[in-house]
């Protein structure tokens, strides 16, 4: 069994991958790192980690690695890997979450796709059905964009409104602002070149994009997890 770990910015995912099937799966804060041994099924072969919360996280996660005293392997940014093109101009300078994200829509979608993160930020990346990684964008996720107007103007509340086309208050408008932005940002994005050309969704505020999205949809949980499992080899994907 490989433990499959996910260090965003917010906090830690993860999954146990047993051959084709996910046996347990979780997320934690960060600083609770160490005490996840405790929650994992025995019988952990080795540990494949994505990071991106810098390195005392990454302190932690070694820590993990040498209390279940098993091997642990960082993912990160390539030129290419199973089956996807990294077509980054400087392709170790993309955010390995995003590119084991790529590398998990590859392997459940073969053909055009758009693969959205909405997380702490929000990725929108093109990916091309013969797997090359076109390019993408990078924004401030929703949470984030109401929050920047709460911090840095004097009359902004930080907003608890609901997502409405024409909003008449301003905790409406706030919402609804961040998601129209998000949302145009991934209609700007979309060039489908195929019939089956889908959006492949995944973070923590999916579920808020995914009712307004008109496109054709698949909503994965842990994409990033996905991508790493497909790393981990022949039999875990």
């Amino acid at each position: 069994m490989i433990l499959c770990l996910d260090a965003g910015n917010t906090r830690l995912k993860w999954a146990v991958r047993d051959g084709l099937a996910w046996r347990a799966q979780g997320a934690c804060v960060h600083a609770d790192c160490v005490g996840l041994a405790a929650a994992l099924p025995e019988g952990i072969e080795r540990i494949i980690a994505c990071n991106v919360a810098g390195a005392g996280v990454a302190q932690r996660i070694e820590a993990l690695a040498a209390t279940l005293g098993v091997p642990l392997e960082w993912f990160a940014s390539t030129a290419a890997c199973c089956g996807v093109t990294n077509g980054y101009d400087n392709p170790a300078q993309l955010g390995a979450d995003r590119w084991a994200a790529l590398v998990g829509a590859r392997g459940l979608h073969p053909g055009d796709a758009l693969v959205v993160m909405a997380g702490t930020a929000t990725t929108i990346d093109v990916l091309a059905a013969d797997g090359t990684f076109r390019g993408g964008l990078i924004l401030p996720g929703l949470a984030l964009m109401q929050k920047s107007l709460a911090r840095n103007t004097a009359g902004l509340p930080e907003a608890r409104g609901s997502y409405r086309d024409t909003p008449t208050n301003t905790d409406d408008a706030i919402v609804s602002g961040a998601l129209h932005a998000t949302l145009g940002a991934v209609g700007r994005m979309c060039h489908p070149a195929s019939a089956d050309f889908c959006v492949i969704l995944s973070g923590g505020a999916a579920d808020l994009l995914a009712p307004h999205l008109e496109l054709p949809l698949r909503r994965i949980d842990n994409l990033v997890l996905e991508g790493l499992a497909c790393v981990a080899g022949p039999g875990q994907h």
